[in-house]
């Protein structure tokens, strides 16, 4: 038994009346509770799943309990990205990683059975049923998208590791801490962008940038940005994606722009912040730096885009700036997105433009992820501060951080054009 504020149905669950995988549900719940210093439990609307990620044996063994035990999830649960692609078999090919490749395959699957969304994006928030309001509490998983969720959308929730995911879609409550709390929303660090001058501040790295510097120095704490004048949805997934990255950041408060930061003061309660960094161009500089481990001299191998998925917006910008121009031989170039995506370019007549021009489409997954994808086997371009940040040292390749621009320019010309 437990002193915390539990419904009958579920005592009735932690008992272990209706089989293991809810009870284990339950206890995990109740655990990361006391941890978190919670005395009871808030409703949540949907849950977006890292747990279908196989990332080995156990993912799969947790998978098999949950569909013998015939479980159900209380609220709508959305899978994130996949280590394998169902329409690009090939990417990560199962000859070369068996036992992962299968596993991937088999959780897939379990989880599809178990009524998750077949999803399968690390960006739900650009489709409808993966977007959720101003105060909601959700069950996040994935970094990029706790960050959005939490900075974008003004919904609420905490970074919910493997397992602890599937248990709050589950039982359709999580802890009430953290960031579900308004106390654990409030801004302790404040970055001020107004010395910027405004082609920094236009430039499609900086948002990038920014979130590595803010993610190195603030850690998992939370952020709020003063000066930036205006921000597209695309940027700011940009921006919190870098930041969970490089420092495990889930909310960041963009005064002006995102939903609860009307004021400065709205973002820090009224309270004085721990501390004010100044961004400066040195800073961006530095955080550049750091996203680039290529010599220069190292010959094109493959572009990466897509890290977290591609938009339809970020799609049609690629096949715009390739103005009919064709990938170089002997370069791959990966656009990761997810099939809501492609069925909108396909909806709009562009089902076929970026292959046209060259590039490999690839559903369900990220590049980034091991095991080695036999298509990234050298200098990787990349415009993901997320991708750089982990393809280093997850695919140990050489990586170059730059533009959309000069990933489409480099790949026309077969060399990166710095």
């Amino acid at each position: 038994m437990t002193s915390m504020a539990l419904l009958d149905h579920e005592h009735r669950w932690l008992d272990g009346e209706s089989g293991i995988a809810m009870q284990l549900a339950m206890q995990l719940l109740v655990s990361a509770a006391t941890v978190s210093g919670a005395t009871e439990l808030v409703e949540i609307e949907m849950a977006h799943l890292n747990s279908c990620h196989y990332s080995g044996q156990m993912s799969l063994d947790f998978a098999e309990l949950l569909l013998a035990d015939r479980v159900e999830f209380a609220v709508p649960a959305h899978s994130n990205a996949s280590l394998v692609s169902c329409s690009s078999p090939d990417f990560r090919p199962e000859q070369v990683s068996p036992v992962a490749v299968a596993g991937a395959r088999r959780v897939m699957e379990i989880y599809e059975e178990l009524g998750c969304s077949a999803m399968w994006t690390c960006a739900p928030y650009q489709q409808h049923e993966g977007r959720v309001g101003l105060g909601d509490h959700v069950v996040g998983s994935e970094s990029n998208a706790v960050g959005f969720t939490n900075s974008v959308l003004g919904a609420r929730t905490n970074k919910y590791g493997d397992l602890l995911d599937v248990a709050g879609a589950l039982v359709g409550r999580v802890p009430l801490a953290g960031l579900h709390t308004d106390s654990g929303r409030r801004a302790t660090h404040v970055f001020d962008v107004s010395a910027l001058d405004t082609a920094t501040l236009a430039d499609p790295n900086t948002p990038h940038l920014l979130g590595v510097v803010i993610g190195r120095e603030v850690g998992n704490q939370i952020a709020a940005i003063v000066g930036l004048p205006a921000a597209t949805e695309d940027e700011l997934k940009a921006l919190t994606s870098a930041a969970a990255a490089a420092g495990g950041v889930a909310l960041i408060h963009v005064v002006g722009i995102t939903p609860e930061a009307q004021t400065l003061e709205t973002a820090t309660q009224s309270s004085d912040p721990t501390s004010v960094t100044v961004v400066t161009p040195d800073r961006l500089a530095a955080a550049e730096a750091l996203l680039t481990n290529a010599m220069g001299h190292e010959p094109l191998r493959a572009v990466c885009v897509g890290t977290p998925h591609f938009s339809v917006a970020e799609c049609i910008e690629t096949i715009d700036r390739f103005a009919g121009r064709r990938v170089a031989p002997g370069i791959s170039f990966i656009a990761t997105t997810s099939r809501a995506t492609a069925t909108e370019l396909e909806l709009r007549g562009l089902g076929t433009a970026l292959a046209e021009v060259g590039v490999e489409v690839v559903l369900d997954t990220c590049s980034y992820y091991p095991p080695h994808p036999p298509a990234i086997d050298g200098l990787t371009l990349t415009n993901s501060a997320k991708w750089a940040y982990y393809g280093q040292g997850m695919l140990d390749v050489p990586v170059g951080f730059t533009s959309l621009e000069r990933c489409v320019e480099s790949a026309v010309a077969g060399e990166w054009l710095r």
